[in-house]
């Protein structure tokens, strides 16, 4: 505050002095606090790991048979409807057969004309034989009438097959269940002409189920060596069952380039139903090590992924390499060597060339199997 210039010099300068003393005696010294922030973090190692591979697949029987008519004819009707539960003889379908009927009755009435004929060639046989004895017709004959008793005797058994055969033919035409099961599909309707052979109905055995999956190539040798396969159905996840490798496709899918395998369950129950979605897990030793971090300690900046190493607790930011991902933590494949630490909370509130302070730091250790999901069509 400046005196008024009214005043006397002498007083001004003491009002001025007196200012003066009294600005100093109310000023403080203002403390520098530096910035230092507390982290976790971890020494980085490389270890080996295990990966947990769940594939994705699909309930199916191990034995279904796909039936069809030993005979083609006109579908007249279908006793059966997808799902339906059937035991072994029981009618699925039938042909007319009214054909079949028709040329069964043929077959009979050539079964009779050839044994009347076989039983007249019989006694003209008979009769010639009694004249050569007594000398009355000659040996040449008599070996005719026995030659057309060997025809005759011929052509009643063929006659005789014949009818069987058009007997099977008629009971061929109505088609029964050969197991125990469930039908899947159906693939006629009543009016439809069928040949022979073409699969009409499908039937699976509810005994034997398994699980049909996809293996993707990188897999394929390793899951020949799993000795432990691990399957859950989507509806009950919370229940493991044991699964054995039953069959490997030597040759993979040209479209999806994988190999179909057969996941059998001896020990399925009655809640696993056919059609089911299902998962498969196996473990997997991995031959190489690797540096993990989690994914809580990766800083993206400028579309470059780094985290922070610590050094003298001074942090500064170093870009990496991401080999891939195993679960929540990410392998390295360079930008930080064994042994160094690394920020692993907090890291989007530090600036290069901070101090910090170290509240959790831990050596990673073999952990427990990393989960790394691979889906596959079904």
């Amino acid at each position: 505050m400046t005196p008024p210039l009214h005043l006397p010099y002498r007083l001004r300068a003491a009002l001025l002095l007196t200012s003066s003393f009294l600005l100093l005696s109310c000023s403080k010294k203002v403390e520098v606090v530096e910035d230092i922030r507390p982290v976790r973090a971890m020494v980085v190692a490389p270890a080996s790991f295990n990966a947990l591979v769940e594939l994705a697949g699909e309930i199916v029987p191990r034995y279904e048979s796909r039936l069809g008519f030993r005979v083609g004819g006109k579908v007249v009707a279908r006793r059966v409807e997808v799902g339906t539960q059937v035991s072994r003889g029981q009618i699925l379908m039938q042909l007319d057969p009214r054909d079949f009927q028709l040329a069964q009755a043929q077959a009979n009435a050539a079964l009779s004309a050839a044994g009347s004929n076989m039983a007249l060639a019989k006694a003209e046989l008979d009769r010639y034989r009694e004249l050569r004895q007594k000398n009355f017709v000659s040996q040449a004959l008599l070996d005719a009438k026995e030659a057309a008793y060997k025809a005759a005797l011929a052509n009643n058994e063929q006659a005789s097959a014949g009818l069987k055969v058009q007997a099977n033919q008629n009971s061929y035409a109505t088609l029964v269940a050969d197991v125990d099961g469930v039908v899947t599909a159906i693939d006629a309707e009543a009016g439809q002409v069928v040949a022979p052979g073409v699969p009409v109905v499908r039937i699976a055995q509810t005994g034997d189920k398994e699980v049909r999956v996809s293996i993707p190539e990188d897999q394929a040798d390793a899951v020949r060596h799993v000795t432990e396969l691990k399957v859950r159905t989507w509806a009950n996840q919370a229940v493991l069952m044991d699964g054995r490798l039953r069959e490997l496709s030597p040759m993979a899918d040209p479209a999806t380039r994988t190999y179909t395998a057969k996941i059998s369950i001896p020990k399925a129950g009655a809640d696993v139903r056919l059609g089911m979605t299902a998962t498969v897990s196996f473990a997997t030793q991995s031959s190489q090590s690797a540096i993990r971090v989690p994914l809580t300690a990766l800083f993206n900046d400028k579309n470059t992924t780094s985290v922070w190493v610590v050094e003298n607790n001074v942090v500064k930011l170093v870009p990496i390499q991401v080999a891939g991902a195993m679960g929540n933590e990410i392998l390295l494949a360079g930008g930080v060597n064994a042994g160094q630490t690394i920020v692993t909370a907090g890291v989007n509130l530090l600036r290069p060339g901070q101090k910090v302070k170290l509240l959790g730091q831990e050596l990673v250790a073999s952990p427990a199997p990393v989960k790394a999901v691979a889906e596959a069509g079904k």
